[in-house]
């Protein structure tokens, strides 16, 4: 079969370094040199001499889900080749971290990491379950690290003078240098009387950024990611 018979836009090109590039809206590509991680079950293709090993289930071996407070099962991807990831057709974008940075992702939003990636579960300050949970993982090091949500991500800057308001169910992560609190935007009225939908929003304070996905997800479909 000729390859013209494809669109070009469709054909993937051989890799030309060693690490994670974004093959297309929906799918992270990792050119393989060592060892990566990656979600259980996010690898769609692969070529080369590569070997999957499930992680333990330890706390190393899962990263915090902040909806639900279950874990997300991770892989390490070992040899040399490429693999290409994705989940449930979701958008994937790529955080560089730097060293002295450190990113607080919720655990439902990452698809695949750099080894070179440290993680830690660190409590939501201020959040409480009402806030989506206790718990969310953060990144440190010096790596990329490839997320996925629901549409495109909405990057928003936060300062001093403005701080952001997010709903629970759309916050993706955030930056270091933010802090966190629970605020409420309702009225204990207007709550009794059926409210807005919206009563309560997590507070981002301080200089850095955080990044939200254009969707909410319901409790139902959120214990299936």
């Amino acid at each position: 079969m000729k390859g013209d018979l494809f669109s070009s836009e469709h054909m993937v090109q051989p890799a030309t370094a060693p690490g994670m590039t974004v093959e297309n809206a929906k799918c992270i590509r990792y050119a393989v040199h060592g060892e990566m991680l990656a979600r259980q079950g996010a690898m769609v293709a692969y070529r080369g001499n590569l070997q999957f090993e499930r992680k333990g289930q330890g706390m190393g071996g899962m990263l915090k889900r902040a909806v639900t407070g279950e874990g997300l099962p991770l892989m390490a991807v070992h040899g040399q080749g490429e693999a290409w990831f994705a989940h449930e057709a979701q958008n994937c974008f790529i955080v560089d971290v730097e060293p002295g940075d450190e990113f607080t992702v919720n655990g439902r939003n990452v698809l695949c990491f750099d080894a070179s990636l440290a993680y830690r579960i660190s409590t939501v300050k201020g959040a409480g379950i009402a806030g989506g949970g206790l718990f969310n993982s953060v990144f440190t090091g010096h790596g990329r690290l490839g997320l996925v949500c629901e549409g495109n991500p909405l990057v928003i800057p936060v300062s001093a003078d403005f701080p952001v308001y997010v709903d629970t169910d759309a916050v993706v992560g955030w930056t270091a240098g933010l802090g966190t609190s629970l605020h409420r935007s309702q009225s204990i009225g207007s709550m009794l009387r059926g409210g807005s939908g919206e009563a309560v929003q997590l507070m981002l304070q301080g200089s850095g950024y955080v990044v939200v996905r254009p969707s909410e997800a319901t409790p139902q479909k959120a214990q299936q990611h």
